[in-house]
């Protein structure tokens, strides 16, 4: 319980001082925003600051923070410490100047902002990633909102399960594409706010409910190991290690992603940078948000380290716990986690919660994908029939996308597994672009250069080893023993992290172009 309670302080006290100083680096002022100087009626809309900042809360937070660090936190309770630090100094940092670089530069969406900061090379690289992420946010987070709602909470029988997760499927697709087309104040800005109070239950619910625990199971949880008949077994004194011995560094860091940070957050910060009424307000929208999403992803990861430490010691519900944990159903865990602490009722709430998060995420994503394809093909947004048409060009793909992950068996597992890998990426364009402005404005660059060469490293030392990428050392032989060795993998990785630092370090101080004027 000690070590939650300073998890949480850091989050805040450490949100708190970190944000001011980030907020100095930028420096802020009074000068018109992009949602007055180019207000369209359509994506540039002020917004009040409390709305803004709640919808950039929601946008955000899909089901990263709660599945991620539900299954982070295997790794043992070393991700109750590394997730509030790394939110802290790496996502709420990397959130906070992707809002603000995009409100200084006329809310420009970041496809245009990295081949401004880190030279037109990067501008085709980056797009194709970010698309390609956006789309799978948008078809992720109709999967697992969808398969909550009918498992969760419609419940219907066997023989009526498939016709009836196609229909909701639907109803959410048809929500998306409502969203995506009409102006952000007239769905987006009303309904976000009841959503943001089932979300703001679901997280407080579950932290009262550990507290209510009185730190029983957690307080004996110092990691799990696997035993051959399928229970757990505490490690004796472990601080951290995951049941199947996956490595902390890379595995765990894009494994909880979107709990840290994530890379899809530039492309919703962007969005919101058409919205904001003063840039000191900022801060609150950008910073504090993430800070928030850190909490968020604290309760369900503490929430999960208290039931799966239960079932390691065999109480109650230790094999529907098991079970779910043993087959990565991380959803599953949702449900279980929801009603232990919060009971029927409560735990439905919850259950909403969860739901609403990927909902108020895969909406804005595919909205931030279709301002990113009309600002690179200079398609008028304003006009109500090309947002139509564009938007469908957008969903067609994605429902093709939403059919393979549902009919083949591995299909949504390999769908998250390149999410996630690809929504960290996409961060270490995005550091690096703040690292470049940082020091074309003589400001302190290492406070986003630092977290880049780190998670460079992460990346690529994953995509390398990983049998969905290259499978480096296991081509190398290098796996017989232990097939979690990241040897070359890791030697490769940091050979490109320098590589592409050098690079970003170059622009940073070599170039002969002004990067210190604004676009209008």
């Amino acid at each position: 319980m000690t070590l939650l309670i300073v998890g949480l302080l850091i989050l805040v006290v450490g949100g708190w001082a970190y944000g001011k100083y980030c907020e100095k680096q930028f420096a802020p002022d009074d000068r018109q925003t992009p949602a007055y100087a180019k207000g369209d009626g359509v994506d540039y809309v002020p917004m009040k600051n409390w709305k803004n900042t709640l919808i950039n809360l929601l946008n955000i937070a899909g089901t990263g923070p709660v599945l991620g660090p539900i299954q982070g936190i295997l790794f043992g309770p070393i991700a109750l410490i590394t997730i509030p630090i790394g939110c802290v100094l790496a996502g709420a940092m990397h959130d906070y100047f992707n809002g603000m670089i995009a409100t200084r530069n006329g809310g420009a969406q970041m496809p245009r902002i990295v081949s401004k900061y880190l030279g037109k090379g990067t501008k085709g690289l980056y797009m194709v990633f970010s698309s390609i992420l956006l789309m799978l946010v948008g078809v992720v987070f109709v999967y697992t909102p969808g398969d909550l709602i009918v498992y969760d909470i419609i419940r219907p029988s066997e023989a009526s399960a498939t016709w009836v997760i196609w229909v909701v499927y639907a109803v959410i697709f048809l929500y998306y594409v409502a969203a995506t087309i009409f102006p952000i104040d007239q769905i987006i800005g009303r309904i976000y706010p009841v959503f943001g109070a089932f979300l703001v239950v679901s997280a407080i619910g579950v932290l009262i409910g550990v507290f209510a625990d009185g730190g029983k199971a957690l307080g004996n949880l110092n990691g799990l190991l696997l035993n051959a008949d399928g229970t757990f077994t505490p490690f004796a004194g472990s601080f951290v290690g995951h049941y199947q011995k996956l490595p902390f560094i890379p595995v765990f860091f894009i494994t909880v992603a979107c709990g840290i940070m994530s890379g899809f957050h530039g492309s919703q910060t962007a969005l919101i940078g058409r919205t904001i009424e003063k840039e000191k307000q900022g801060r609150t929208v950008f910073y504090t948000s993430m800070i928030m999403e850190g909490a968020i992803a604290m309760a369900w990861a503490v929430g999960a380290m208290v039931l799966f430490n239960r079932a390691a010691l065999n109480e109650a519900g230790d094999a529907l716990i098991a079970g779910a944990a043993l087959n990565h159903n991380t959803t599953k865990m949702v449900g279980v986690i929801s009603r232990e602490f919060m009971g029927n009722i409560g735990g439905l709430l919850a259950i909403i919660g969860v739901i609403v998060l990927p909902i108020t995420s895969g909406d804005t994503a595919f909205r931030a994908l279709r301002l990113q394809l009309a600002e690179r093909f200079n398609i008028d947004q304003g006009s109500a029939p090309k947002r139509i048409r564009l938007s469908i060009a957008l969903f067609i793909p994605a429902i093709v996308i939403l059919v393979f992950a549902k009919t083949n068996a591995n299909g949504f597992n390999i769908l998250w597994r390149y999410f996630g890998w690809a929504n960290q990426t996409l961060a270490v364009f995005a550091l690096g672009m703040t690292s470049v402005y940082l020091a074309q404005h003589k400001k302190n660059y290492w406070i986003s250069f630092i977290p880049m060469l780190f998670y460079t490293f992460i990346v690529f030392s994953y995509i390398l080893h990983a049998d969905i990428g290259f499978n480096l050392d296991r081509l190398l032989g290098l796996t017989k023993n232990d097939p979690h060795n990241y040897l070359a993998s890791y030697i490769l990785g940091a050979i490109i992290a320098v590589l592409y630092g050098f690079y970003v370090w170059k622009r940073m101080h070599n170039t002969t172009e002004d990067l210190t004027s604004y676009d209008p």
